[in-house]
């Protein structure tokens, strides 16, 4: 049987959504986002935390910063950080780029977290890391394929924006729902697809946020269609 809830979360504020400078490699929280992480336990209830039994994050300073900030009871109820599994795929657009492993190893905040998947070339931008629309939905598909063939009955994912709206993307195209910062959202495999190749989610309908709407870079560039929440 497949997990039957997948909890999407995105990441807090961090230092490349003020003045929206996309450029920025591996940015981190800025005060603000830690304060939004700091309050993300008071609208997720108590029961759905405490359902939670594997965590996986994107491998960047500002998802893992979001992990332990907002999902901390969590994590330590797990086990620790070394029980957080760093899945380089969560990367989405050049401002989702990373730190090398050696890099993530050699910083105390860091180097606690399960880092074994990350390979020489995951902040590479090229092959299955590109950037390129037809390397996201792909990526966003091997995600939901590798959660759909997880054991754990709930499980927690910390990602970006762009690379969520491609991971709850449905049969006619990826979602156009605009996350806001601190965001999270629960969704469950759909019946139809389960035994296909494709592994769809669905809406199971909590939707809380501990922070504001900031775009992401596709929507700063105006690609997703979406003019709501200017800064």
């Amino acid at each position: 049987m497949p997990p039957s809830t997948i909890i999407l979360c995105r990441h807090a504020q961090a230092t490349h959504n003020v003045g929206n400078d996309y450029s920025l490699p591996d940015a981190p929280l800025t005060d603000l986002g830690k304060q939004q992480c700091s309050k993300l336990p008071e609208f997720v209830p108590l029961e759905l935390q405490k359902k939670v039994q594997l965590v996986v994050s994107s491998p960047l300073k500002r998802t893992l910063q979001t992990s332990v900030i907002g999902w901390g009871p969590t994590i330590e109820r797990l086990g620790g950080r070394k029980e957080v599994i760093c899945l380089p795929q969560l990367q989405g657009d050049p401002c989702d780029t990373g730190s090398p492993r050696e890099v993530l190893e050699a910083d105390p905040e860091f180097n606690s977290f399960d880092l074994s998947l990350l390979t020489a070339d995951w902040t590479s931008k090229r092959g299955q890391f590109a950037a390129d629309e037809a390397s996201l939905n792909k990526r966003a598909q091997w995600v939901r394929q590798w959660l759909r063939s997880r054991t754990e009955d709930t499980i927690l994912v910390v990602a970006h924006g762009d690379i969520l709206r491609r991971i709850t993307a449905g049969p006619h195209g990826n979602s156009t729902h605009a996350w806001n910062n601190a965001e999270a959202r629960t969704y469950d495999f759909d019946p139809a697809w389960v035994d296909k190749d494709e592994a769809f989610l669905t809406s199971e309908g909590l939707q809380v946020t501990a922070g504001g709407w900031q775009p992401t870079s596709t929507e700063f560039a105006g690609k997703s269609g979406n003019d709501d929440g200017k800064l």
